[in-house]
């Protein structure tokens, strides 16, 4: 059976600096490139004699029948003051001859999988997608992920800027398919995955609405919310006409006292884990969901705390097609436990199949009657202490 190899410190590291509640801390380059690269190794497993298989649980944590390959492209966003923007992009690809790598394991450059092309796109950060791409491409995916956007705290103009970077990254890959993978990328059926900062991405992707009211009534209570002051969510209420004016108007006019939604109709559904971004929603905000969401949920993360982020924003998701999927007794930092990335990676892989790629048959496997199996797992909110 292949696996991921244990995660090294170096990993845990990464993630810390990536969860919700993190202190503003830059790890050293090397380190947190070593780290992330431990997570894309795998190995076989073998013991001395006869080996009994185990059960595969989570069918599609195990790689699918493709192998992967990755190209980083540079673009400049006129609209934006030429901001550059690195992306990577991750796809089916040839292996090699002569070579003896896993299907997990990537290979940059390699020539492109034509066999099931155009594949459906998934939408993310590069540190995400380093974790995840693997297994969804394998899967019969492609991904585009945005390189160099990371944690931010306090909460600033990123809150704009990534998802922004995102939307632009897709329609770079629509409308100027990146060289040498033309005809790969089916634009057109697009999904956005994040964890942490990056599931308030994936969020914000959703048709969420930013409602400056909520944020600022939160902001000003005494005493405040103490979730959303001990992470900085509210030091940008001082400075709230600066980061609207940097929104510009196109995001932030409305007459319903909402902004207006960051996202693309070629994004048919959005996979938030241990997302944030409920005080800058609020229920009016959430409301204006409108795609298929599945959440996935930490019941003991206290970083985006599962109470007060996962549990308060499904709640108030506008769209009827929602889901909670909450890991019982885990915490933020369950992205750095090997298991529970191929978790997840499972479910990403049934969710966005069944919603991109028309699979019906992978229903099942993000189902209630799936999820009821596990006893570690719960569908929807948790109600235990």
């Amino acid at each position: 059976m292949k696996r991921l190899t244990h995660l090294t410190f170096g990993v845990l590291l990464a993630w810390v600096l990536a969860s919700c509640g993190a202190p503003a801390i830059t790890a050293p380059t090397t380190t947190l490139a070593q780290a992330i690269a431990t997570v894309e190794q795998i190995t076989d497993e073998t013991a001395a004699g006869e080996v009994t298989p185990e059960p595969v649980l989570f069918p599609l944590s195990e790689p699918g029948p493709y192998y992967a390959g990755k190209r980083t492209f540079t673009f400049q966003d006129a609209s934006r003051d030429n901001r550059r923007i690195g992306i990577t992009v991750w796809y089916p690809a040839v292996l090699p001859a002569g070579s003896t790598g896993t299907h997990l394991q990537v290979g940059t450059d390699r020539d492109p999988d034509l066999s099931g092309a155009p594949y459906p796109l998934i939408l993310s950060s590069t540190k995400v997608a380093r974790i995840f791409a693997p297994y969804l491409v394998t899967h019969g995916f492609a991904w585009a992920s945005v390189d160099n956007i990371d944690v931010y705290i306090p909460w600033n103009t990123q809150l704009v800027d990534q998802p922004l970077d995102i939307l632009y990254t897709l329609d770079q890959v629509a409308s100027n398919p990146p060289k040498g993978l033309e005809g790969m990328i089916d634009a057109e059926h697009a999904g956005a995955i994040g964890y942490s900062f990056d599931g308030y991405n994936a969020l914000a992707l959703s048709g969420v609405r930013i409602d400056p009211d909520f944020y600022l009534a939160q902001c000003a209570k005494t005493p405040l919310k103490q979730h959303w002051i001990q992470f900085g969510y509210c030091n940008m209420s001082s400075e709230w006409d600066q980061f609207a004016a940097h929104a510009g108007d196109a995001i932030t006019t409305g007459d319903d006292g909402l902004w207006q939604p960051m996202t693309s109709e070629r994004i048919r559904a959005v996979m938030p884990m241990a997302p944030e971004g409920a005080a800058l929603f609020g229920e009016r905000g959430l409301s204006a969901v409108d795609r298929p969401t599945l959440i996935i949920g930490a019941t003991e993360d206290v970083d985006c705390d599962y109470k007060h982020e996962a549990v308060y924003i499904f709640g108030h998701l506008g769209t009827p097609d929602k889901a909670l999927i909450s890991f019982v007794g885990r915490g933020h930092m369950m992205v750095g436990d090997p298991e529970m990335v191929a978790r997840m990676a499972h479910f990403a892989a049934a969710f966005f199949g069944y919603h991109l790629q028309g699979r019906e048959d992978l229903a099942y496997y993000f189902s209630e009657d799936f999820v009821a199996q596990h006893d570690d797992l719960v569908w929807g909110v948790y109600e235990g202490e």
